[in-house]
């Protein structure tokens, strides 16, 4: 078998580490070792020694279970493949609704086969995408996964390379597409081995967590290529539909082609190549439409991008915060901005980042942009890992559901919403380096000075904090629960129903006094009062039939009750 390693910052040799023997290694011109042999104990893993320093794990080890400290090991790819082989035709964004997930809580066991057992549930409830948080391989039991080290290994505590790819053909079976959370703007500190083989990272840029990955420096072309190829790997050996990319604002790349625009045209290559139907989706807060245009207009060319706007408003309107990032948002003016047009920020000036913020989005479909109440990001980068549930009335999150999925976009549900979960989903991690440990404690409680919560920060680090953050199932055996999940049902499946007759948004209107909001989405119009007190409302012209309410009892067609979300359809 060949074994071959990218390691240019080499001087003098690298050689195979295996059990008890080592094998020198030969290198090319563009500094990749390599060595053809047949280890007798390759079963016990292997590492590589660089000029005769310690054994290091390989940078694209595909698998590391006993951590990321530990030896590699090799995985049958030809078998993971044939469990995934499938016939699966995702939704198009146009039609989906996203369901993220993270595998360590979303049961109690943490492992793919319980994540599993949840599917039936999952697809009746009318998902057709499952968004999967970080499995890259991070260190110790239990993350959040943006702080993974080993980019081709799935973190083992959720299971083995077979284990993955079996449930992720188990969602394909229940007609669930998956999309996984990779992060390619940074790499975790802890087991992180990649500048002992090349400049993977520079000290000309830096990020929130240190130094930015090396896109366009000296050898910045092997960089770009560890990149696509690992997110070809998780398509092509796993399975996956789709990727969502972590934070691609904080991808820096100076070149004439950004490495996002390489790597898109280079993963839908190889989608058409072999006749697979993917997605790509960017986490982004800059409100910027080159990242879904297409090259030929100066884009990227990715399918869609998150829009934040929109949850930031809809959370000032609900909860009334005004502190952080909410203090740039207006309350009910600004939600009716955002569901009218994707972006509120389209260059003018932002109060929180004390500049100028966004870009008009033209020529920018509806399709395209990502919208949630609630994602991990904004329920765990809370103090107290609050979601709705635990800061509204029943009435008023039903508002919420209906904003999100029936608003022009693609929604995106955060797991246990659907039923108004009221366990938190805090920040954890499991750092076995101490004083790593502490300075990730102290550095929380400094990131949320501008929303006043130093003081309230649980600490990653406990089990506490992990073991509360996972879903309590049981819930749904209560009658409030389940109204919740009832209503969710209705209003996924009236979105399923939606007669698309124009590309945006045709209506929105609002009154900020009355506390009121009304738009049209296809054939349907949503009113909502976000008040304690009945008000009057201007439905849009036309013929329209009542098809949901969440008060109740009914009130005339122009009266809202308190709090009430109503839908209507039109009539032809």
């Amino acid at each position: 078998m060949k074994f071959s390693v990218w390691a240019p910052l080499a001087k003098e040799s690298v050689e195979l580490v295996c059990a008890q023997e080592r094998f020198p290694m030969r290198v090319d011109a563009q500094g990749n070792w390599s060595v053809e042999c047949t280890p007798k104990g390759i079963a016990q893993g292997y590492r590589y020694s660089i000029d005769g320093g310690p054994p290091l794990p390989d940078p694209r080890s595909a698998w590391q279970p006993q951590g990321v400290h530990g030896p590699s090991f090799l995985i049958d790819e030809s078998e993971l493949k044939a469990i995934t082989a499938s016939q699966l035709r995702p939704a198009a964004l146009r039609y989906a609704v996203i369901y993220e997930l993270h595998i360590g809580t979303f049961t109690p066991e943490g492992t793919y086969a319980a994540a599993a057992v949840k599917l039936p549930y999952l697809a009746s409830l009318g998902i057709t995408h499952l968004e999967i948080m970080p499995l890259a391989s991070f260190p110790g039991k239990h993350g959040w996964g943006y702080d993974g080290v080993y980019l081709y290994a799935p973190q083992p505590a959720y299971g083995t390379p077979l284990e993955l790819a079996r449930f992720i053909a188990e969602c394909h079976v229940h007609g669930l597409a998956v999309l996984l959370d990779v992060v390619y703007n940074h790499l975790g500190p802890d087991g992180n081995y990649l500048w002992h083989f090349a400049p993977y990272f520079t000290d000309r840029v830096k990020t929130t967590w240190g130094d930015a990955v090396n896109y366009d420096g000296p050898e910045s072309d092997g960089v770009r290529q560890f990149v696509i190829d690992n997110a070809r790997r998780w398509l092509d050996v796993y399975g996956f539909d789709g990727l969502r990319l972590d934070a691609v604002h904080a991808i820096f790349g100076f070149e004439a082609v950004h490495v996002l625009e390489e790597l898109s045209g280079a993963l839908q290559a190889w989608a058409a190549a072999a006749g697979r139907s993917i997605v790509l989706i960017a986490e982004s807060d800059l409100n910027d439409p080159r990242l879904i245009h297409p090259p030929g207009r100066g884009g990227y060319g990715l399918d869609a991008h998150w829009a934040d706007d929109f949850h930031h408003a809809l959370h000032r309107v609900v909860t009334e915060e005004a502190t952080g990032y909410y203090t740039d948002f207006n309350g009910i003016e600004d939600l009716a901005i955002a569901i009218r047009d994707g972006y509120v920020y389209q260059g003018q000036h932002s109060a929180h980042r004390r500049r100028r913020h966004g870009r008009t989005p033209i020529d920018v479909r509806p399709d395209q942009l990502v919208v949630s109440a609630q994602n991990h990001d904004q329920i765990g980068n809370r103090a107290r890992g609050e979601r709705l549930s635990m800061l509204l009335k029943p009435e008023q999150l039903k508002s919420v559901a209906a904003l999100t999925l029936l608003s022009p976009f693609v929604p995106l549900l955060f797991q246990g919403e659907e039923w108004g979960a009221t366990t938190p989903f805090l920040y954890f991690t499991d750092h076995q380096d101490q004083k790593l440990g502490e300075l990730v404690a102290a550095g929380r409680r400094q990131e949320f000075a501008s929303f006043g919560w130093q003081s309230e920060v649980p600490d990653p680090q406990t089990a506490a904090t992990f073991a509360a953050s996972r879903l309590n199932w049981e819930e749904l055996t209560e009658p409030l629960h389940q109204d919740l999940l009832s209503w969710y049902r209705r209003l996924i499946s009236l979105r399923a129903s939606i007669t698309h007759a124009a590309a945006r948004t045709a209506h929105v209107a609002c009154d900020v006094p009355s506390s009121w909001l009304c738009f049209t989405n296809g054939d349907l119009c949503i009113a909502v009062n976000f008040s304690a007190q009945v008000v009057t409302f201007s439905m849009p012209e036309g013929k329209w039939q009542q098809e949901l309410s969440s008060a109740s009892r009914s009130r005339g067609p122009a009266e809202l009750a308190p709090y009430e979300t109503r839908i209507y359809r039109q009539r032809r």
